[in-house]
């Protein structure tokens, strides 16, 4: 899955804030619920309209943001 098939951002849908895309669910719930200890089903049964697989790929993202600029600030 490609981020263009996972996130959506337009200012139209809550007000440009990044969301799942095909629902109105902002990525930043994933991050705050994982954040809280919420395993990752506590989420996906409170936000059905998300699917794990999306969920998942918002989680790569993340971390291989955060692996590539710590290999950048390293070097």
């Amino acid at each position: 899955m490609s981020p263009k098939n996972v996130i959506y951002r337009s200012s139209d849908v809550l007000g440009g804030t990044p969301v799942f895309l095909g629902t109105r669910v902002p990525v930043r719930t994933l991050i705050d619920f994982l954040e809280n200890g919420d395993r990752l089903e506590d989420f996906l049964e409170e936000f059905p309209s998300v699917s794990k697989a999306q969920a998942i790929e918002v989680m790569e993202m993340a971390s291989d943001a955060l692996l590539t600029e710590g290999d950048e600030a390293t070097a």
